[in-house]
């Protein structure tokens, strides 16, 4: 049943955040029995109240959010409408006109050149406002502009029109000079991708005692004093305070960690009193501690007093004898463990929350956010683009779009006359940002959460791996499906395994079946090289397993990859052996099967020297599963041919199976080998001795002679080889 006061023509229903592809457009969306109720039809305008009064078009709401007596508003609505989440809205509808002029303030700093007021006016067509209201274009790159609606003729609910005469009025009279007063950049849940569970804690720990402290009081509860957000940088953590901030209709005091340290003896303490005194008076009020590490770092690991010092009136501000009121503290770092333990317990900080590194679907939504604004082509696939970006932040993906417009920039910078004054409005129009700029722009960024570890985003299929049937098909059953179905695993009880250990020869497949993998599965792939991690300094190897599997924790779902594992973790005793090498393998165990579980995380290590590997790394809990690469037999090696000759112009008359019987012996790796050196005599003999910059490619081809030749100069490559005995373990 509708929530319809008697007699009443408003109708009061609950606000919830608007679709992502809905956010910007100008639109409310209602469920269709509502608005039928209501007299109105979907494009009509309705008329929102809150705290204060908006306008926007009507449109329907999808099936699954019928019935729920919800209205879909984005931030912007919201902040016209005088709205939180969760509040009720009364809606009518009302009649409008259609604007013959609309004037309009630029809102934030750095005012509206008269030349752009033709691409304003038209990315504003279509917009149902009124005075008062503030409206947001989507630019180019990502980025967008606020407007503040000065006056409207006529007056009342209108809609922008294609005729509507738009004019700019200087922000340093009237009305505009009072919006740009406060007209600092609003930020909504609509700029968050991908963090609704960290929306949905945070909510509940600061925006419910800021907005309904009554609940808390009726329950004979202290609201939160503090809440922690750490994660990589880039994560979005400083976004989310001030979207916070805003969404509760709260002050925000901003504090760099580094500016509270001052020279003088008290001056530090002092600056953080005047702080809090600032918040009691501006409360409801949020204060925000940006690298919080700076500031209160672990005293028993600091020499300066002044660090302790500001520990210490921190801890006092924080849980002291006078009450706080309606002040939360919110902090941000991204060294959790460098952080004094006193501020971490119940009482100051009393919720921790991480922020990871985003998955697919948290990236295909941040991608959406920044590139709202953007002329994109025809071809460009934001999903595909999201599968590919493996590893980045939500920083990483802003650059990511800024990267892209630089290159569709610099593409067309030709075509475009810079020097006769500001470019015709036609001509950017016929900008537009296509896919391969974005595989440019991919070029330029790498993941920064983790440019300490090797991070790869593989470009094999299974279709590159020849052979190895019953070697993809355990990694598929020991990887894939636990990521797949979880559920299932859960319901028969099944611990899906935590390690995998590929053995044999060098040069068969080893670490392209690992690559393969991680494409197939959609995972993070994390390559560690073994003796890369040995360090002459006691401690750092250590400490590099730690980061590393730390690391890989964030990224997940990941896989580490050992390669060369015996080079990291040989077996400890033995004489001649460095002790550094007995505390890695020590550290080694001690993550994978410790306190701390790993989730979604899956390690993979390759050997070809089984019988030196510590045998406490092999047994079941650790690198579960025994599986032996070895040379390909007669259908692997005809697999491998298959794979690498699709790439080369090779003869018809060539008889593969013939190949595949004289390769009998060679590893994958001397197959390919093979393959090429057949190219390059192929090459060598329709080359001209003249050394020419031209010659006819049409005319090459690999031939049989070609293949006698090389496998007439080539010499196995592969040392003797015994495989250890060993079983398949579970």
């Amino acid at each position: 049943m509708l929530d319809v006061p008697e007699n009443d023509e408003k109708w009061r229903l609950t606000v919830v955040e608007a679709r992502r592809d809905d956010v910007g457009r100008g639109i409310v969306r209602v469920d269709p029995e509502t608005l039928r109720q209501i007299g109105a039809s979907p494009g009509d305008v309705l008329e929102i109240e809150g705290r204060s009064k908006t306008v926007a078009k009507a449109m329907p709401t999808f099936k699954e959010e019928r019935g729920q007596q919800i209205i879909q508003l984005d931030g912007v609505a919201r902040t016209n409408a005088g709205l939180t989440l969760g509040q009720k809205a009364s809606i009518k509808k009302v009649a409008h006109a259609v604007a013959r002029r609309v004037v309009v303030a630029p809102m934030g700093a750095g005012a509206l050149h008269e030349d752009e007021i033709d691409h304003t006016a038209r990315r504003l067509d279509g917009l149902a406002v009124k005075t008062g209201d503030r409206v947001r274009i989507a630019l180019f790159g990502g980025n967008h502009r606020d407007f503040h609606i000065v006056r409207t003729e006529p007056d009342g609910p209108v809609i922008i029109h294609p005729d509507t005469l738009l004019t700019l009025e200087s922000v340093r009279g009237g009305a505009a000079s009072q919006a740009s007063a406060a007209t600092e950049d609003i930020v909504t849940y609509d700029d968050l991708g991908g963090m609704e569970r960290e929306v949905a804690r945070i909510r509940e720990m600061i925006e419910l005692p800021l907005t309904h402290p009554e609940i808390f009081e009726r329950l004979g509860m202290t609201p939160p004093k503090g809440v922690l957000l750490h994660g990589l940088p880039g994560c979005g953590k400083t976004l989310l305070a001030r979207a916070v901030a805003h969404e509760a209709d709260a002050a925000f005091i901003y504090v760099s960690g580094p500016e509270i340290i001052q020279k003088f003896y008290g001056e530090s303490e002092a600056q953080l009193r005047k702080i809090f005194d600032d918040a009691r008076k501006r409360a409801p009020c949020i204060i925000f501690f940006d690298e919080i590490d700076a500031v209160a770092p672990k005293r028993d690991r600091v020499e300066g007093e002044v660090e302790k010092r500001v520990v210490a009136q921190l801890l006092a501000l924080m849980d002291g004898l006078k009450s706080r009121g309606d002040v939360i503290v919110m902090a941000a770092t991204n060294r959790p463990n460098s952080i004094d333990p006193a501020l971490r317990r119940p009482g100051r900080f009393d919720r921790e929350i991480a922020i990871g590194i985003p998955n697919e679907h948290a990236r295909r939504e941040i991608l959406q956010i920044y590139a709202r604004g953007m002329p994109l082509a025809e071809g460009v696939d934001l999903a595909d683009l999201a599968a590919t970006t493996h590893g980045f932040t939500g920083a990483d993906l802003n650059a990511l779009c800024r990267e892209a417009a630089m290159a569709a920039l610099r593409r067309q910078l030709p075509e475009l006359s810079l020097a006769s004054g500001p470019v015709p409005y036609e001509a950017l129009m016929t900008m537009e940002v296509k896919m391969s700029d974005f595989l440019e722009g991919l070029s330029e960024v790498a993941p920064s959460g983790l440019r300490e570890v090797a991070v790869e985003v593989p470009n094999v299929r299974w279709e590159d791996v020849g052979g190895l049937e019953s070697v993809k098909e355990t990694l598929l059953e020991t990887i894939a499906w636990p990521l797949s179905q979880p559920a299932l695993f859960e319901k028969i009880g099944l611990q899906p395994p935590r390690g995998i250990l590929l053995y044999g020869p060098p040069g068969n497949g080893k670490t392209l079946l690992v690559k393969a993998l991680a494409t197939q599965s959609n995972l993070n792939f994390i390559s560690v090289k073994g003796p890369e991690l040995l360090s002459k300094y006691i401690g750092e190897s250590e400490q590099g397993v730690r980061e590393l599997f730390a690391r890989a924790r964030h990224a997940a779902p990941c896989i580490i990859f050992l390669d060369e594992v015996d080079a990291l973790a040989p077996k400890r005793g033995l004489d001649g052996r460095s002790p550094v090498t007995d505390r890695v393998v020590s550290q080694l165990l001690t993550e994978l099967d410790g306190v701390e579980a790993l989730k979604d995380v899956w390690v993979i290590a390759a050997t070809n020297r089984l019988d030196i590997i510590d045998d406490a790394l092999l047994r079941p809990g650790r690198l579960d599963f025994h599986l032996e690469v070895g040379k390909p037999d007669y259908d692997a090696r005809t697999a491998i041919l298959k794979v690498h000759l699709s790439k080369k112009p090779i003869d018809d008359r060539i008889n593969r199976a013939a190949l595949a019987e004289v390769t009998d012996g060679m590893s994958a790796a001397e197959i390919r080998f093979l393959c090429d050196r057949a190219a390059l005599n192929a090459l060598r003999r329709v080359f001209p001795a003249s050394g020419a910059e031209s010659f006819d490619t049409g005319a090459l081809r690999v031939e049989q002679r070609d293949f006698d030749e090389a496998l007439a100069s080539q010499a196995s490559s592969s040392p003797p080889y015994v495989p250890q005995p060993t079983a398949v373990i579970m």
